[in-house]
This record gives structure tokens, sequence and C-alpha cells, in this order.
């Protein structure tokens, strides 16, 4: 860098009467701000006055073989030195800050400090013993570097504080950095890490999100409807439409079922006493051909069976007399008595004494 001299010219000397003797404008290299002309007048440095308007035929202008730019403003310098760690393969970075500012410009054009760094750089080299501070600690351990290396920085420049002639400088602070490659290593295991972390939240975020469908989907269709028209991804008109058609399907369907349900029950009705008809009628033929039934009282058991619903065509007497009657034996089938005749009574025996012969 160059600072605290900026620049440095060769003048040539200036021909001429002493009355006509004048320096060309532009022999001389302009001021940046904050910076001064120091010329060089035979073995003495001189520097032109501050604030005066400058003069071509000033004699140290005139007489002057060289002239230097040098920068009287204070600026922060930062000056490095490497610092070895318990590993031959690694190393630590010290980075040491220092405040300077010109005090003397002939001083400092005298001395030629082009570079302000040159005479840091060999100021911080002079501390031999601060690579004790990081030789016995890993790069991963760069905290510890860092606290003891800025405690021996401040106390070496306290008790050797820097020096540049014809300037202040001051030390203000240090700091410690890992070498490239861990630097490197670092950043790489910082942005997996970071990668990592956002993958897992953003799966946290679906679960929830999944959560929260799931439960606005468990409460119903209306609220479902309520959300998307909530966020304006659902137009009411739709979901109007929508829900008086599933209303109407529901009706028919509704409607179908309890038809089908009509329908079912007064076919099986009808099977019922259909199926009643039947049975009564084959009951009814099988008494038929028996003359020892009690047609009334079998008839009677049958309709109390079937639930004292009568069969079609057959209706019990109001009174409890026989529904039918059993008429006239059968000549034919007529019981023979002990004399060998039969019962008129339709063939049944009379009394005990008849069963014995």
């Amino acid at each position: 860098m160059n600072y605290p001299v900026i620049a440095e010219h060769i003048l040539a000397t200036v021909q001429g009467n002493w009355w006509s003797r004048r320096r060309r404008r532009d022999d001389v290299p302009p001021l940046p701000p904050g910076a001064v002309h120091v010329f060089r007048v035979g073995g003495n440095y001189r520097t032109f006055p501050e604030g005066m308007v400058f003069d071509p035929s000033h004699p140290d202008v005139l007489e002057a073989s060289s002239v230097s730019l040098v920068d009287t403003r204070a600026r922060l310098v930062e000056v490095e030195r490497q610092l070895p760690s318990i590993s031959e393969a690694d190393h630590f970075t010290l980075r040491a800050s220092f405040t300077c500012q010109v005090t003397d410009p002939t001083v400092v054009a005298r001395q030629g400090v082009i570079d302000v760094t040159v005479p840091l750089r060999a100021y911080l080299m002079g501390d031999n013993d601060l690579p004790r501070v990081s030789a016995g600690h890993r790069v991963e351990e760069i905290n510890a570097v860092r606290t003891e290396a800025g405690h021996r920085m401040t106390a070496y420049s306290a008790i050797v504080p820097p020096r540049v002639a014809g300037m202040s400088v001051e030390f203000v602070s240090a700091e410690v950095h890992a070498s490239d490659d861990l630097r490197d290593w670092e950043q790489k295991l910082r942005d997996e890490r970071r990668s990592w972390e956002l993958q897992r939240g953003q799966r946290d975020f679906e679960t929830q999100d999944a959560l929260k469908i799931a439960e606005l989907i468990s409460q119903g269709s209306e609220h479902v409807d309520a959300f998307g028209i909530a966020r304006k991804e659902i137009d009411v008109t739709e979901v109007a439409t929508r829900i008086h058609r599933i209303t109407q399907e529901e009706s028919a369907r509704r409607h179908a079922a309890e038809t089908a349900e009509r329908d079912h029950r007064q076919s099986l009705e009808s099977a019922q006493a259909q199926i009643r008809h039947e049975v009564v009628l084959a009951v009814v033929r099988q008494m038929a051909g028996n003359e020892y039934v009690d047609y009334h009282q079998a008839l009677d058991q049958v309709l109390r069976e079937m639930g004292n619903q009568g069969a079609p065509g057959v209706e019990a007497a109001p009174d409890g007399t026989r529904m039918v009657e059993s008429g006239s034996p059968r000549p034919s089938r007529t019981a023979p008595g002990r004399d060998g005749s039969r019962d008129q009574q339709g063939g049944f025996v009379k009394d005990e004494d008849e069963l014995v012969d």
C-alpha cells in the first residue's frame, strides 16, 4: 500500500534568470485530499505551507530536486503474521490492527516510508514469545488462541509500543484466523448443517400442515369449503352449486331406498300370506282323510300358531263352536261292537268295557 508517502517525483533544474525563473505547473503532481508537498532542497526536506496556493515561483519549488506527496490523514492499518499450531500441517493467522497518522511529513519523506506495513510487520515479528500462545493448540481450539493472543499483544504493545519515524502509531486489536483449508471445511460443514436443518424444518412444517388439513377434513366438507373460500381458492357459487347437486342426489337415493324397502316389505308380506294359505290347505287336506281328528281343535291350533291370522277363505266362529262338523260316519269305516255291529256315533268306542273282549 502507498501510505504515508503516496508518490515521489524527480524534478528537473529550472533554467533562466532569477527574475524570470518559474517552474511549470505540470512538473509538480497535484495533491490528493489530505496530502502535502514535501520538496527536497539540497540536503533538506521542506514542506510547502499547507493551505497556501501553489506558487511555481516559490524558492523551494524552484530549487527542489524532488517532491514527495505525503498523506497526513489517520488510517487504520492491518498487519498479519502466521502462528504455528500443534500440527505441522495447520497454522493460525494473527491480524493486528494499528492506527497511524503522520506527525512530521519531512521525516516521513526523508525516511521514504512508502508502505507503513513494512515497519509494523517487523514490529510484530519482534515478539519472539508470541508463537508460544498457539503452538500447544489444535486448529479447532482457535477461540482459546484468540484469547491468549489478544492478551499477549496488549501486554507487548504496552511494554514495547510500536514506533515509526515521523508518525504516531497505536495498537488497536488482534484477531486470529484459521487457515484457509480449515475455514473452507468449517464453511462446508456449516452449509451442510444449515441445509439439513432447513430440510428438517420443511418436513416439520409439512407434517404440521398435513395434521391441520387432516383435522379440517375430519370436521366435514363444510369446514373444507369454508377454508377454501377464506383462502380465496374456492368460489362461493361453485360450492353452492355442488351442495345443491349433492342434496338432490341424496334425496333421490333416499327416495329410491324407501321405495325399494316398501316393495320388499310388500313382497315379503305377500309371500308369507301365500305360505300360510298353502299350509292351512295342506293341513285341512290331511285332516279330511283322518276320522280320528278333532277338526275344530286342530284348525284352531293351526290358526294360533300362524299368529291368529285366518287363512284366506277360513274364519273362526265367534261363539267358539266347531267350524267343521264331523258328519255321519262312513259305513265302511264303522267300528264293530261286541255283537259285531258298529257304533252309529262315528265309530268311536263308547266306554272302556268295550275294549275288553
